[in-house]
């Protein structure tokens, strides 16, 4: 075993502020990142799992780590993560993910929001924790998260979030929330494009498209340049069909330069069939992209859902994060940093045909393969 390898893979943790005076500190802050990142990829959930994976673990965590006083008691990880600066923990998290992600002209970078249910303090007065999460697609990969805290809410931190990210060459896709037209400026302050839902929160927009495609698909959108995709899945007694139409004739949706640098506009209509019923809806979709591809533009729309079952599922169902009941400070926070971390390495990883869930326990029964994942390389 190489014994300074997890140091390496670590690094970008290892400068990070320790939130604890020097007077009487027994353990050293790495080290107790190191022992929670592993603990939470191998399926420890919460503070007294990951002390007694730690001491299950000793003798191979004291190959590479000091450990002066041997394993930390729970005690001792609670305190230190509700104190330690989250904003920090993320900027090291964001360096060593954009360490491991490979840019690609093109990716996917989808945005959503996910409330950590179980988080609230009612004692105390403290609301269901909420997060942003930037989940690159392309990767699969969170490049990024911030926390809505109870003096704001997810567009007020959605530039927060976008300044954290390398957006050069990159789509950022959101829900209808986030059609704002500082969001769209910012994306493009990145070197990005965008592709943003419309809804009522847009009502002019969202009408001026509702009738556009109305007229348009009903005479064959005569008169007006278009691009078409369909796109249809099948299975488990389900058909689903996804039809786009775009159009860069952009000029009697919105004003000349109400929106930044819009130069096209979409509608998405998905139609399901189980057996006899059929349900129908259609989405309204606003971009800088050009819209002479409207596969590329229906990709991307599909594409966007990725963020809930590829990271919000599996961090319910996987990593049980709704069900979590880690409250103080900011140990809620920065315990879920710790399960997307864990995540990331997990689907990193292509040295197995495996399950998310599978990997976790190979990692658990594996020291070879769990310090593989602490040593990825892009």
């Amino acid at each position: 075993m190489d014994a300074q390898a997890p140091r390496g893979a670590l690094r970008f943790f290892a400068n990070m502020k320790d939130p604890r005076s020097n007077l009487g500190r027994r353990h050293r802050l790495l080290d107790l990142i190191v022992i929670a990142i592993t603990a939470v990829i191998c399926n420890a959930d919460g503070w007294e799992d990951i002390e007694l994976f730690g001491r299950c673990k000793a003798k191979w965590f004291a190959t590479f780590l000091d450990l002066p006083h041997g394993i930390p008691s729970h005690d001792t990880f609670a305190r230190v993560f509700a104190r330690l600066d989250p904003a920090a923990f993320e900027e090291a998290f964001r360096q060593w993910m954009a360490h491991l992600s490979q840019t690609s002209q093109g990716r996917l970078i989808a945005i959503d929001g996910k409330t950590l249910r179980r988080s609230f303090d009612t004692a105390a007065g403290k609301a269901a924790l909420h997060m942003i999460n930037a989940w690159c697609v392309t990767n699969q990969a969170v490049l990024g998260q911030v926390v809505c805290d109870e003096k704001a809410n997810e567009i007020t931190m959605m530039p927060k979030l976008l300044a954290l990210l390398d957006l050069d060459g990159a789509v950022v896709t959101a829900d209808a929330m986030h059609c704002q037209k500082a969001t769209a400026q910012k994306i493009l302050d990145g070197n990005g494009d965008y592709l943003l839902q419309v809804k009522d929160n847009q009502p002019a927009l969202h009408e001026n498209l509702q009738l556009l495609f109305a007229d348009g698909l009903s005479n064959d959108c005569h008169g007006v340049a278009y691009d078409y995709a369909v796109d249809t899945d099948a299975g488990h007694g389900r058909i689903e069909t996804r039809r786009c139409w775009s159009t860069w004739e952009v000029a009697g949706v919105a004003p000349a330069d109400d929106w930044p640098q819009l130069r096209s506009v979409a509608c998405v209509e998905q139609t399901r069939q189980v057996g006899e019923k059929v349900s129908s809806e259609r989405h309204y979709y606003i971009s800088s992209l050009p819209g002479t591809d409207a596969k590329a533009i229906l990709d991307l729309a599909r594409g966007h859902w990725g963020v809930e079952n590829q990271l919000h599922w599996r961090m319910d169902v996987v990593f049980g994060e709704d069900q979590r009941r880690i409250r103080t400070n900011h140990a809620a926070e920065n315990y879920t940093r710790l399960s997307r971390i864990a995540l990331n390495l997990l689907k990193k990883d292509t040295s197995r045909k495996a399950s998310i869930r599978q990997k976790r326990k190979l990692a658990g029964w594996d020291h070879d393969f769990l310090l593989h994942l602490l040593t990825l390389e892009p």
